[in-house]
């Protein structure tokens, strides 16, 4: 006797981000597919991390996370996004998205709407996917991927409940500007929209561009959820640590969810960043963006000389890149022949969007030792 999975289970995709890296494992290649930042974590963050773990930090914390991180967190927002949250405005989650998963829970039932934008990051999807809420999948195009104000305010229906902001983008690169937000935001207080921010790669942008977080602009704090992720910003992706920032009529809805899907996050760790957000400087925050624009003008030059034109990220760590050149039908298809010829891996764009000409991308991760992404520049040389 066969049981079935349920209907919400066949809706989720295993995300071709990790069947490429188990391809690539495969054949001994390069990993430039799975985002996991493999360049050293900062000896203030481990030291204080084993210190925690020797000092014996090692059973549940609050559902909403410890004390001392969720006030380090409030400071770093208030320090570099302009943001005004207390200490019981924020809740610590495993990774952000654990606070998309908690947040969308608390605040949305089965069938609501949520805008995201195309490309888009899968998880986000199948996010809103295990929740059985509707995505309304909006196109952004490059080579700048532009948003049509026009053409997002028709694909809005009366089930529409909230709207999802990845800036920097996931796979994109895209940095939404001010003058983008404040019109965003209009269009959330028009429509009586909740906005989901996801801002892991606050720290990871480019060319004399800011990062602005939605939440400090004005009229959009009290309808916000700020999620992001000490993840990409300490090279920590295996520790799942994320938070959530949001108005206090919510945060304790948040908690409880939190408690009831993950428990907790690992306590250690969470007291280990806390006092390495105490510990780091303002330099090491601004020396990630030059450090990697210099990683991203040094993939996307190795692209170019091999005839998969970039587009050129304004942050976040990736690059995606036309593949159309490459043998295939499909982005799966082309991805693979890149992986057997050079060696090196990448995430097919269909992963991303699904629209058509997502088949013709390839997003390529520079979040590497200098070592790693120098073989992976050689390698794409002796493409054909």
């Amino acid at each position: 006797m066969e049981l079935p999975v349920s209907q919400r289970s066949r809706r989720i995709r295993l995300s071709p981000i990790r069947s490429m890296t188990v391809e690539c494992a495969r054949v001994g290649g390069i990993n430039l597919a799975q985002g996991v930042c493999d360049t050293p974590v900062p000896e203030a963050v481990r030291r204080a991390a084993q210190q925690a773990i020797e000092a014996g930090e090692n059973v549940y914390s609050r559902s909403e996370g410890c004390d001392e991180l969720r006030a380090a967190l409030a400071e770093k927002m208030r320090r570099h996004n302009g943001l005004d949250y207390s200490p019981d405005e924020v809740v610590v989650t495993n990774g952000a998205t654990g606070s998309l998963y908690v947040a969308a829970m608390g605040l949305l039932d089965p069938g609501d709407e949520v805008v995201l934008f195309e490309p888009y990051y899968g998880y986000h999807l199948n996010t809103l996917e295990a929740l059985d809420l509707g995505a309304i999948l909006v196109p952004t195009r490059p080579p700048d991927w532009e948003l049509d104000f026009d053409e997002l305010e028709t694909a809005l229906t009366p089930r529409t409940r909230g709207i999802v902001i990845n800036t920097p983008s996931n796979p994109t690169g895209k940095v939404f500007s001010r003058a983008e937000l404040a019109a965003l935001a209009e269009l959330a207080e028009r429509r009586d929209l909740i906005v989901f921010t996801d801002e892991v790669y606050e720290h990871f942008v480019f060319d004399g561009l800011d990062h602005v977080s939605p939440a400090s602009l004005p009229g959009l704090r009290e309808r916000t959820v700020t999620m992001s992720a000490l993840s990409k910003t300490f090279a920590i992706t295996g520790w799942r640590l994320g938070w959530i920032a949001a108005d206090a009529r919510w945060t304790q809805t948040f908690a409880a969810l939190n408690d009831l899907v993950y428990v907790c996050a690992p306590t250690p760790l969470q007291q280990g960043c806390a006092r390495a957000l105490a510990l780091l400087d303002e330099d090491y925050y601004r020396g990630i963006g030059p450090e990697y624009q210099a990683k991203r003008d040094q993939l996307c030059r190795a692209l170019e000389r091999a005839g998969l034109t970039p587009f050129v990220p304004q942050g976040s760590y990736f690059a995606l890149a036309d593949l159309s050149r490459l043998p295939g039908e499909t982005g799966m298809e082309r991805a693979m022949h890149l992986l057997r010829v050079t060696g090196v891996a990448c995430v097919p764009g269909e992963a991303f969007s699904e629209r058509p000409e997502a088949h013709a991308l390839g997003r390529f991760c520079f979040g590497k030792t200098p070592a790693d992404l120098d073989e992976a520049c050689r390698s794409l040389a002796g493409l054909d």
